[in-house]
């Protein structure tokens, strides 16, 4: 269970610092719906996520993992949809903020992740 809520922390800092530095990334809101985005953004990573890379697996191969930088991008615009669906004021402006706002989000992840460490 504490697995589960550092996740979800270091998802919603990583949205956080991706909103604060990539222009096209808007937040309307407080910290209640950075909460919901970081549930929303990790649902849809563990859930779809997954079978878009299975899909696009020989793309993958082809460009050397490049193109997983552009399912990323995908996931987030697709919470970002989610997210609108439901009332919350998260909003990504198109494909390029996506992309930038992904990448700030896989490194802020990876940092948090290595410097918070794994309980395994």
């Amino acid at each position: 269970m504490r697995k589960l809520l550092l996740r979800w922390l270091i998802n919603g800092v990583a949205l956080y610092v991706a909103a604060e530095l990539v222009k096209g990334i808007n937040v309307i809101g407080g910290w209640q719906a950075w909460a919901v985005m970081a549930l929303i953004f990790g649902l849809v990573n563990a859930l779809i996520r997954p079978i878009l890379k299975l899909l696009t697996c020989p793309l993958i191969i082809l460009t050397l993992g490049l193109f997983t930088l552009v399912i990323n991008a995908l996931m987030l615009q697709l919470a970002s949809w989610l997210g609108r669906q439901l009332g919350l004021g998260f909003y990504v402006a198109g494909f390029w903020p996506a992309f930038w706002g992904a990448l700030v989000i896989s490194v802020v992840s990876f940092a948090l992740t290595m410097l918070i460490g794994d309980e395994d």
